[in-house]
């Protein structure tokens, strides 16, 4: 093909092979590659601080220092709906408040995915 003097190739598009994978060279659903596999095993013994938010309350400092045995502080959360889970301050999943022997725990209902939706 000719264009002003040059000559220029025609190219072919590229076209994908939309041939399935052999099942046995998928990726299973919840399959980690092994490269990932090894890197989060070098991060296993990392110690991470758990939280479990049950609500939030902004004051101003003068009424802090009022507070006193007895009061109370309404939170922001509404009682029932699920409790914030976070791991070193970011939030991962959200979960209910239990009681295990004599102390507290969670139940978890939901993790948050790094996209920000649930699984």
């Amino acid at each position: 093909m000719k264009h002003e003097g040059r000559t220029l190739r025609e190219e072919k598009p590229n076209v994908m092979d939309s041939t399935p994978a052999p099942e046995n060279n998928r990726p299973q659903e919840n399959e980690v590659p092994a490269a990932k596999t090894e890197a989060l095993a070098l991060l296993r013994d990392v110690e991470v601080e758990l939280t479990l938010e049950i609500g939030r309350r902004r004051m101003k400092i003068a009424d802090v220092i009022k507070l006193g045995p007895g009061q109370m502080v309404e939170l922001d959360k509404q009682a029932g709906e699920p409790l914030e889970l976070l791991v070193n301050g970011r939030l991962v999943g959200r979960g209910e408040a239990v009681v295990v022997g004599d102390r507290y725990g969670i139940r978890i209902t939901e993790i948050l995915t790094p996209e920000g939706g649930a699984r």
